[in-house]
């Protein structure tokens, strides 16, 4: 099966670097990525589009589904959960301590990077049963690091910070 995993388009919260709102929607520039993306897109023969349930990825797959097929969503999709650093700056935290998979350091009642791929990691597996040859999935950066694990499995110094694809990028994947 084929994945191909698309990052939403740009928001406010990705510009001056805060810890995303839960259903922050895509600024005029995340619409235009995902209007460029959808060029892209056009050649690629998908059966089903799968998101995040977040307004930021719903709304870029919503433009991006040049082929209009069904649009799934699946909370397992959702960005890493924030919970009380949501709004805040990223500035306020050690971003690569955040991002290593290895770390048992919490930050504040934020979900745990392990946590978020393994979360992941059970969409994959199910994925796996499903009879699709192609799946285009919409999701978040820390998703994205997520899928990154589980197809290469956690870098020996565990760190993931820079492993996430940029707003409107699309990764191909074969589960």
């Amino acid at each position: 099966m084929k994945i191909y995993l698309v990052r939403h388009g740009q928001c406010d919260s990705n510009v001056i670097g805060r810890f995303n709102f839960v259903d922050e929607d895509i600024n005029e520039t995340g619409v235009k990525q995902a209007e460029d993306l959808r060029e892209k897109i056009k050649s690629i023969d998908y059966d089903v589009v799968i998101s995040s349930p977040l307004l930021r990825a719903k709304h870029t797959a919503e433009i991006i589904n040049v082929n209009n097929k069904e649009i799934i969503t699946d909370d397992r999709l959702q960005e890493r959960i924030h919970g009380s650093l949501e709004g805040t700056s990223c500035s306020l935290v050690d971003r690569d301590e955040q991002w290593n998979y290895y770390s048992e350091k919490r930050f504040g009642t934020a979900e745990m990077t392990k946590e978020l791929c393994d979360r992941v990691k059970d969409f994959l597996d199910e994925l796996k049963t499903k009879d699709y040859d192609s799946v285009l999935i919409v999701a978040h950066s820390g998703v994205s690091k997520a899928f990154y694990v589980y197809f290469n499995g956690v870098p020996k110094d565990g760190k993931l910070l820079e492993l996430g694809i940029k707003n409107a990028e699309i990764k191909e994947y074969t589960l």
